[in-house]
């Protein structure tokens, strides 16, 4: 078994020569990640939007023994690297991978009673529905949770009135439904491509 941070920077590189490598997080988002975790003594997570594994491992790998990591991702490709390297850095044992929709997936742990049982959760998946992986996971999430969701600044397009793009368009609304949202307590911080960290209030 690998360090761990070896094992990212190996993650990396194999990326980068994939289709998509785009989507793959930075490296300082990566490690803010990770630090959220720690900080928050998280133990249960999701993530909606895995591709090749970088975050799912980063975070995985500050997660206790006990810890457990609910990582949803629809392409085949990239998850087979990530599953790859979540057994080279010894972590496979806390991940339970979930191929398929992951809409889908998030009602089916709502139904199973699940709701109110996360701590952490990281969002990077398809801009277009973020509102309804959204709504999903703050049941999920419990009081006190975070939800962490990325690209919110999109290359800086959401501040451009002339980018009318499907996704830059969804962003927009989906940043001002945020900042209105009473159930939650908002920053945003501009790492790499901007997050917004989404606290949920005890009341909810």
């Amino acid at each position: 078994m690998l360090p761990g941070a070896e094992v990212l920077r190996e993650l990396r590189e194999e990326t980068s020569s994939m289709r998509g490598s785009q989507m793959q997080v930075s490296p300082d988002q990566g490690q803010f990640l990770a630090m959220l975790v720690r900080l928050m003594g998280a133990k249960r997570c999701i993530e909606v939007g895995v591709y090749t594994g970088y975050s799912s491992l980063a975070v995985a790998l500050v997660l206790p023994e006990c810890g457990h990591l609910v990582a949803c991702e629809r392409d085949e490709v990239s998850l087979g690297v990530a599953q790859k390297y979540f057994g080279r850095a010894g972590v496979t044992q806390k991940v339970q991978v979930h191929h398929g929709m992951a809409i889908d997936t998030l009602i089916m742990l709502l139904r199973k009673g699940q709701a109110n049982s996360y701590d952490f959760a990281f969002l990077d998946a398809d801009k277009r529905v973020y509102r309804d992986y959204y709504e999903l996971l703050l049941q999920l999430i419990r009081p006190g949770g975070l939800i962490v969701i990325d690209n919110v600044l999109w290359h800086g397009k959401v501040a451009e009135p002339q980018e009318k793009d499907a996704k830059t368009e969804s962003l927009r609304r989906f940043n001002e439904f945020i900042r209105l949202d009473t159930r939650v307590d908002v920053s945003m911080v501009p790492v790499g491509d901007g997050m917004t960290l989404c606290r949920k209030r005890d009341m909810v």
